[in-house]
This record gives structure tokens, C-alpha cells and sequence, in this order.
């Protein structure tokens, strides 16, 4: 793990890959993937136990991570290149036809990384279960992570999915919820609201984190590591982490209207003017 600057710097870098790789083909979601930036500089570079040298499918004695709100790749694609998985020049090719980087993360290029194809709202839950399952019948005790953008709680998977988890004990299980309040439509409370969300998860039976602090580096690593002291205790846990939509360029802040659109070349600008190079670009 690095200290805790560099990996502030490396957050920087990582919001400059967004915004650079949805401007470079005019599509893309940097609004969720800006607010995310934290959480998986977090996961990867100083939680979650790896070897992006040996990546492999079954991923056996190695901690797992599914991201469900597939369509926040580009900080997904960002931190796994700098975490090793890949090139970072590679990042140059996100959206483009015939590449591994497409808008929604996908298996059939065998991206380094990617365990499964995501993006469908609602399943990424019922597969971290499921690979979690199956470490407990191998006598693995690596931990599976996951990733949800809370409009996706809206749909009814996620729910059947979080009854059999406690049902069935799943407790070498840690979901998150990017918990910003917006979705592609507006704000979550308008479009369908989630009412008190740690009681329905209580509730359901898990063990509920809350980290009010998301953008934070510290604070995420902190409340991560928090929910590992609760493995094997016979719940599954679940952190509510609040962040930004667009956190680091001030325009994109305090709006869903930076969920699914790509900056022109004079905001790009401005964006970047804003995140200074660290780590260098691709």
C-alpha cells in the first residue's frame, strides 16, 4: 500500500482518465464514476487482496470484486489499469469498436480484471453471492466485494438477493452502495424513493455500515476495513457510503445531468484545469 498522499494523488489521476476517455469518443457516465473514484482507489490499492500479475476467472484464495452499475467503467478500467491489470495506454481505447474497453464492462475479450459482463441493473448482488457460496464450499476464506449505485435498488432483484444472502449466511460478503442520490432521471427521492434504506437492510437481516464521508479517502478505507471485522459472524454486510455525483470538477457537482453525458472540448478543459497531472496521463 502506499501512504495515504500518493494515493490522493492517484485519485487525481484516476478523475483525469475519466473525464479524458468519455470526451475522447462524446459518450460515457463520468458523473457516478467521478463520486466513485475514492471508493475503488480504496479497494484496490489498499483493501482488497490481489495479484493482478495472475489474474484469473475462478479467482481462488484471492478476494473477489463485481461491479453491478456497470456503466461506471471508466473508473473501473482507470484503477485496474493503474492497479496493474493492464496497460494504461490501453485507457485510450474505452468505447471505441473492435476493443476490450467497452461502455459496459464485458468477459468474451477477456479483460484482465473482469469476472463478469455488467451494466443490467440489479444482478451484480446475486453473482457476488453466488461467487461467495462457492468460496465457502472450497474452504476459501477470501472475501467478494461488490459495488451499487443506489437507483439501482429500485429494482426487485437486488432484494430477493438479499433475503438468501442472510438467509444463508453469507458473511464473507461486503456490498456497497454508492449512495449519491441521483440517477439518470434526477434525484433518487423523486424518482422512487429508497425511504430509510439501513432499516430495510437491517431489516433483511444484514449488518449496515454507514460511511457519510465517501469522498474521503481515509474515511473509505477506514469503514472497509470495518466492515472486514464483521466476516464470519454469520450476516452479510453492507456499507452506505455517501459521495458526489461529479466529485473534483465543480460543474458536474450538485446535478444528475452529468450521469450519462460527456464533456465538449472547452469543458474538458475546465475539468481538467481542475486535476492536475500526477501519476501522467495516458
Amino acid at each position: 500500500m502506499q501512504d495515504i498522499t500518493e494515493l490522493k494523488k492517484l485519485c487525481t489521476q484516476v478523475r483525469r482518465d475519466i473525464v479524458r476517455m468519455v470526451h475522447a469518443v462524446s459518450s460515457g457516465h463520468p458523473g457516478g464514476s467521478l463520486g466513485c473514484v475514492e471508493y475503488f482507489v480504496a479497494l484496490y490499492q489498499s483493501v482488497l487482496k490481489h495479484n493482478p500479475a495472475h489474474f484469473t476467472m475462478d479467482g481462488k484464495n484471492d478476494d473477489l470484486f463485481f461491479l453491478s452499475n456497470g456503466h461506471i467503467s471508466p473508473v473501473y478500467y482507470s484503477v485496474l489499469a493503474r492497479s496493474g491489470y493492464f496497460p494504461v495506454s490501453e485507457l485510450a481505447s474505452f468505447r471505441k469498436l473492435n476493443t476490450r474497453l467497452q461502455g459496459h464492462p464485458t468477459t468474451h475479450d477477456h479483460l484482465p480484471g473482469v469476472r463478469i459482463a455488467s451494466g443490467s441493473l440489479g444482478q451484480g448482488m446475486s453473482v457476488a453471492i453466488g461467487a461467495a457460496l462457492a468460496k465457502k464450499l472450497n474452504h476459501d476464506d477470501a472475501i467478494v466485494y461488490s459495488l451499487h449505485g443506489d437507483g439501482e435498488l429500485q429494482e426487485g432483484q437486488i432484494w430477493e438477493a438479499a433475503l438468501y444472502a442472510s438467509a444463508n449466511k453469507v458473511d464473507n460478503y461486503i456490498a456497497t452502495v454508492d449512495y449519491n442520490g441521483r440517477q439518470i432521471d434526477g434525484d433518487v427521492e423523486n424518482v422512487l424513493s429508497l425511504g430509510n434504506l439501513k432499516a430495510k437492510f437491517e431489516a433483511f437481516g444484514w449488518q449496515v455500515l454507514e460511511n457519510q464521508h465517501g469522498n474521503d479517502l481515509q474515511a473509505v478505507i477506514d469503514s472497509l476495513n470495518q466492515a472486514k471485522t464483521f466476516i464470519g459472524k454469520g450476516k452479510p454486510i453492507i456499507i452506505l457510503m455517501k459521495t458526489e455525483m461529479g466529485q473534483g470538477v465543480d460543474y458536474m457537482m450538485g446535478t444528475h445531468k452529468w450521469h450519462g453525458s460527456a464533456p465538449n472540448d472547452e469543458q474538458l478543459k475546465k475539468a481538467l484545469d481542475q486535476l492536475p497531472v500526477t501519476a501522467g496521463d495516458y
